[in-house]
């Protein structure tokens, strides 16, 4: 039976392992450690565990919005990650329902993602640009997304999606 539940540090090795092997190369492994050393606490981290073994995790860890008066604080989800030999078995569905329900617990108010609309919309994301913001970055037109954890979060919210320097590194 498929488990999510929250990281420890012996989970670390494992979780390192997933992501290079999902993405086929160790960046995203690299920003995992990174964003623990410099996000730490404010990091909420899940991993997905089937018959003892970890075969996924998700990584929520705080950004800003810089509009042109004010910085709004957000939530990136990033990276997202499924052993190859387990994809496509509800594993990442798993892992971003259970993570967003532990983010709203928390009091994140805006998650912010990078990735296939297809497949975040299902989770009630929507265009980041159609919400006033915008990448730092080129991205696929509508890759960027948003969602509202509170009524209201978004309201009034403009600008930059500001990434932690780690997020540099990838």
């Amino acid at each position: 039976m498929l488990t999510v539940r929250f990281e420890n540090n012996a989970d670390r090795a494992a979780i390192f392992e997933v992501n290079r092997l999902a993405f086929a190369r160790d960046h995203e492994a690299r920003l995992v450690d990174r964003l623990r050393e410099t996000s730490g606490p404010s990091n909420l981290s899940l991993v997905a565990e089937l018959n003892g073994q970890i075969v996924g995790h998700i990584l929520f860890s705080p950004i800003m919005i810089d509009g042109t008066s004010s910085l709004k604080q957000a939530t990136a989800l990033a990276p997202l990650a499924v052993h190859p030999g387990h994809q496509y078995r509800g594993v990442g569905t798993a892992l971003v329902r259970d993570g967003l329900i532990a983010c709203r617990r928390a009091g994140h108010r805006i998650i912010v993602v990078l990735g296939h609309p297809d497949y975040y919309c299902r989770f009630g994301f929507t265009s980041a640009t159609d919400n006033g913001m915008h990448p730092p970055f080129e991205v696929q037109p509508g890759a960027l997304m948003v969602l509202e954890l509170a009524p209201d979060a978004l309201a009034g919210v403009s600008g930059i999606v500001r990434y932690p320097p780690a997020f540099d590194e990838v």
